[in-house]
Order: structure tokens, then C-alpha cells, then sequence
């Protein structure tokens, strides 16, 4: 068993003049793998791939990581919001071996993460009320600027510099250029009033001629930063459908999606969760994303058009029921 020293997280806290934290648990399971796979009691590989990066940067985060000193973001009850993180990592994926970013440690919102991609890079949009009338999807009002929109980022981002455009119409014209780039990060934008500076803000496209006469399209997607217990199985999912809608348009095969990160974090009050996450068992499984097969245009894709299937959720729900994260704004 390893343990959370809690000692120190508590002085980091106390030194910040926030108020200590007490775990209803402070131990929990060494991570076993066997490099792509998580190893249960008896040494065998169970779980996703996405299982398994997400226990070792769980258990990183609790052994490595080092406190922030007076956080921008609050809690809603106006205390401050900790983090405790590490810096830079890396996960990767060779879709044609099966191998899977979603975790089955709990619960992952499937349909509403599709949504959010979509309102980004297809609508190309920074209206909430698009996003909430098309895809159901509200958590994003906490950065409203005050005309319910986020500012001039993300999806107004994408649109203003025709990003996706771009991209689709340089993958057809020049599959083997190394300019295949999207950057949400453009200083101009912001000058102007903005809610919340990208996090996954920087897509790397490369087409790979592969050995077995098959053209693949690999993608590499950069995280600057990533609330990790709430959000870093789903981001990862939603640009990896990215990537399968991009592929179908340009008629090309996922190949490798590829995560990197500069700063990975837990909130002082996700410790609890990361900790029981780290003590459950995964539930085995081989997730796959389908795509309507008579799309084909990336524009014309609904979220009804895109599922990911063979993830048993009814069963993870059983098994790994769902966790509460308090937000830090």
C-alpha cells in the first residue's frame, strides 16, 4: 500500500492561510502494469490503456506533486482552490491495436463531451446558448463574460483564422506536409475580454504512409493544463473523435493519438476521489468509436452520428459509481 502524505499538503495549506483537509482515506493499492495495461491481484492485464495512465498520473500526482501558492481559481464556497501537481508527461495510443484513452474507474459523459468538441471545431462557436440548446451542455456558464458567450476564444477562435478549414483543406492538398497545425493560443485574440484561456490548445496532424499500404492520420494533442480527476479522460476522448471525423473526411485511418501535457493537477478537495479511484478496479472492455458510415463530410456529423461503443457504462456505473468534483473557478 502506498499513502498520501497529508502532513504536507496540510503545512502547504496552512502556510497559504487556507484551511487544512482531512482524508477519509490515506492510502491506497500500488499501480501494477504491464506497460499497456493495468495488472489486477493475480497478474492479469485488465481495463482499458486509459486505466491504466490514469492510476500512474493519479499516483504521480500523490507522491510528486507540489502545492500552488495562492490560486487564482476559488471554490464556490469563496475558499481557495488548491491544486496539487506535477509537470509534464505523456500518453499515447496505437488505435489500430485497440488500445483506448476513456477510464472505467468511473463513469465518463460521453454524449455531452462529443457536444462540447463539436460546438468548438465544427460550429465553430463561443455562444453558450448554442451550446446548451444543441448539445445540452451548461457547465461553461461559470465563464460567461456577461453576454453568454466565453470571449473571443476557443470556437471564435477557430472560426476567425478558419483553423478547421484549414486544416481539412491542407490534409487533402498536402497529406505530407508538417504544417498540419491548429493553435487556440493567439496573443490578438486576447487582448479582447475572454472567460478562459485554452487548456488543450494545440493539434499536430501528421499522415503516415504505414508499411502495410494503409494511410494512416496521427494526431498529437498538447495540454497546457489539465484538471486531471475531472477532466483528463474526457478531453482525451473528445480529440480522438476529433481525429476519427478528420480521418473520415480526408479519407484516411486513425492511426496514434498521442497526449501531452505541461502541468497535470488534483484539486486539494479531489484528493478523496483520486484516492478512491486509485483503490477500484477497473472493468474490463474494448471501446471502440463508431461513426455513421454514411457520413462522410465533417461538417454534416450530429452527435447521433458518433457513439462510442463496447464502454459498458451501466456496469461502471455498478461497479465505479460516479464521483462529485467541486469546481474551482
Amino acid at each position: 500500500m502506498k499513502k498520501v502524505d497529508i502532513d504536507y499538503i496540510n503545512k502547504q495549506l496552512l502556510l497559504d492561510n487556507s484551511k487544512p483537509i482531512k482524508l477519509k482515506r490515506d492510502s491506497y493499492k500500488e499501480v501494477k502494469t504491464n506497460g499497456s495495461k493495468l495488472l489486477d491481484d493475480n497478474n492479469n492485464p485488465i481495463g482499458t490503456k486509459g486505466d491504466m495512465y490514469t492510476k500512474q498520473i493519479l499516483d504521480r500526482i500523490l507522491q510528486e506533486g507540489t502545492m500552488d501558492i495562492n490560486p487564482r481559481p476559488h471554490y464556490e464556497d469563496n475558499e481557495k482552490a488548491h491544486t496539487l501537481s506535477v509537470n509534464h508527461g505523456i500518453c499515447t495510443y496505437d488505435l489500430t491495436k485497440g488500445e483506448f484513452p476513456i477510464t472505467t474507474l468511473r463513469p465518463i459523459a460521453v454524449k455531452s463531451s462529443i457536444g462540447e468538441v463539436l460546438w468548438i471545431y465544427q460550429d465553430e462557436s463561443n455562444n453558450l446558448e448554442v451550446l446548451k440548446d444543441k448539445y445540452g451542455v451548461t457547465w461553461w456558464d461559470e465563464w460567461d463574460i456577461g453576454d453568454r458567450t466565453i470571449g473571443s476564444v476557443y470556437g471564435e477562435t477557430i472560426r476567425r483564422h478558419k483553423l478547421m478549414k484549414n486544416l481539412l483543406k491542407d490534409l487533402k492538398e498536402n497529406p505530407d506536409g508538417r504544417r498540419h497545425i491548429i493553435s487556440l493560443w493567439q496573443d490578438d485574440d486576447f487582448q479582447e475580454k475572454h472567460g478562459l484561456k485554452p487548456c488543450a490548445f494545440l493539434t499536430m496532424w501528421n499522415v503516415r504512409h504505414g508499411r502495410d499500404g494503409v494511410d494512416y492520420l496521427d494526431l498529437m494533442l498538447t495540454q497546457r493544463s489539465s484538471d486531471f480527476a475531472t477532466a483528463g479522460a474526457i478531453n482525451q476522448i473528445q480529440y480522438l473523435v476529433l481525429q476519427h471525423l478528420v480521418a473520415r473526411h480526408t479519407n484516411l485511418v486513425p492511426g496514434r493519438f498521442t497526449w501531452s501535457y505541461d502541468n497535470i493537477q488534483i484539486y486539494d478537495r479531489h484528493i478523496d476521489q483520486a484516492i478512491e479511484m486509485l483503490n477500484r478496479e477497473p472493468v474490463d472492455c474494448k471501446p471502440k468509436i463508431w461513426l455513421n458510415p454514411d457520413k462522410k463530410d465533417f461538417y454534416s456529423f450530429t452527435p447521433d452520428d458518433i457513439k462510442i461503443i463496447d464502454y459498458p457504462r451501466e456496469k461502471i456505473k455498478t461497479k465505479n459509481p460516479q464521483l462529485k468534483f467541486p469546481l474551482g473557478v
